[in-house]
C-alpha cells in the first residue's frame, strides 16, 4: 500500500483539473464563431451535395427529382468524358506547378544576389500574382495570344509564326502558360525566404575549401530548400487542381473538352447539361480523390519539418 501511494499521487496530479479544463474552453472561446461559421460555409453546403449526388434531377424536367442510389457514382466512372477531363486536371496541374516551381528557383536565385534595381526587378515579378484570375486570364485571351493583335505573335513573327491561333490548335497549352506566368512568383517567394533562412557561413566555408557553385547548390543549398520546394508544390496544386477561371475565360473547355478540367466539366453537366445528381456525384469524387492526394503530401511535409527539426 505504501508503494502504491506515490503512483496514486502522480496520476491524480496528471489528470487536467476542473479549473485547467475551464481556462482551457476559456481560451477557445472566441475561436467557436470561426469554427461554426466554417461548418456552416464548408460542411453543410458538402452534405446537401452528398444527398443530391443520391438523387436523380434534371433541371429542365419538373418533378424529375427521385432517389437513384449510386447510380449516379457509377455513371461518372462509365463516362469517358470525366476519365479525359481528369487527365486534363492531372496534365494542367503537374506541368504548371512543376514548371513555375522550376522558373521561381530561376529567378529566386536571381534575386538573392544583390545588384542594382533588384527592389524593382523584384516588385515587377510578384506583379502577375497580384492579379485577379479573370483578368489575367482575358490579358493573356486578347492581348497576349489573340491570333491577329497578341504580342506573342508579334514577337515571334520574325522566326515565320505571324498569325498562328493559340487557343485553338494549343488550348490546354495556352492556359498552362497564363496560369505557370501566375503562379511563378508564388513559388519565387516561397524559395526566395528559404534562400535568405539559410546560413551563409555554410555557404562561405564551402567556398573556401574550393567547393564550386554547382556542388554547393546542389549539395547545400537544394537539401535546405527541400521543404520549401514540397510546400510550395502542395499549396500550388491545391489551387491550381480547382482552377476554374482561366478554362471559363481563355477556351470555355474547348475545342470539345481538350481543355477543360474537373472543375469547369462539372460546371457544364450542373448549369450546361442540367444534371444536378451527376454534377454532385463528380463534386463528390474529385473532393475525396483530392482529399486522399493532399493528405499523403501534407504528411510528407510535416515528415521533413519533423525530420529537419529533430537534425537541428
Amino acid at each position: 500500500m505504501t508503494a502504491l501511494a506515490p503512483t496514486v499521487t502522480t496520476a491524480r496530479r496528471a489528470r487536467p483539473r476542473p479549473d485547467a479544463r475551464r481556462q482551457g474552453w476559456i481560451r477557445r472561446a472566441p475561436l467557436l464563431p470561426a469554427l461554426v461559421f466554417t461548418i456552416i460555409v464548408t460542411q453543410l453546403p458538402f452534405l446537401v451535395t452528398l444527398y443530391y449526388s443520391l438523387e436523380s434531377w434534371s433541371l429542365v424536367r419538373p418533378g424529375s427529382q427521385h432517389f437513384v442510389g449510386l447510380t449516379n457514382y457509377l455513371d461518372v466512372f462509365k463516362d469517358s468524358q470525366f476519365r479525359q477531363t481528369a487527365i486534363n486536371t492531372v496534365i494542367m496541374t503537374g506541368g504548371t506547378v512543376v514548371i513555375a516551381m522550376v522558373i521561381g528557383v530561376a529567378l529566386a536565385l536571381v534575386l538573392d544576389r544583390k545588384f542594382l534595381g533588384r527592389g524593382i526587378v523584384r516588385t515587377l515579378l510578384i506583379t502577375p500574382f497580384l492579379i485577379m484570375p479573370v483578368g489575367a486570364a482575358l490579358l493573356w485571351k486578347t492581348t497576349m495570344l489573340d491570333s491577329t493583335f497578341g504580342i506573342v505573335n508579334f514577337v515571334l513573327r520574325p522566326f515565320g509564326i505571324g498569325h498562328f491561333d493559340w487557343l485553338s490548335r494549343l488550348p490546354l497549352e495556352s492556359v498552362m502558360i497564363e496560369m505557370i506566368w501566375q503562379w511563378t512568383p508564388f513559388m519565387m517567394l516561397l524559395v526566395l525566404a528559404g534562400l535568405q533562412s539559410q546560413p551563409k557561413d555554410i555557404l562561405e566555408a564551402a567556398s573556401c575549401d574550393g567547393a564550386r557553385p554547382l556542388a554547393i547548390f546542389r549539395e547545400l543549398t537544394l537539401p535546405h530548400l527541400r521543404r520549401f520546394i514540397e510546400l510550395g508544390v502542395v499549396l500550388g496544386a491545391i489551387y491550381v487542381v480547382n482552377n476554374f477561371d482561366a478554362v471559363y475565360m481563355m477556351t470555355q473547355g474547348g475545342p470539345g473538352i481538350s481543355s477543360a478540367n474537373l472543375p469547369y466539366y462539372i460546371y457544364q453537366r450542373a448549369f450546361l447539361g442540367f444534371q444536378v445528381g451527376q454534377a454532385a456525384a463528380m463534386g463528390v469524387v474529385v473532393v475525396v480523390a483530392t482529399i486522399i492526394v493532399a493528405t499523403f503530401a501534407l504528411r510528407l511535409i510535416f515528415k521533413t519539418f519533423s525530420g529537419t527539426e529533430q537534425a537541428a
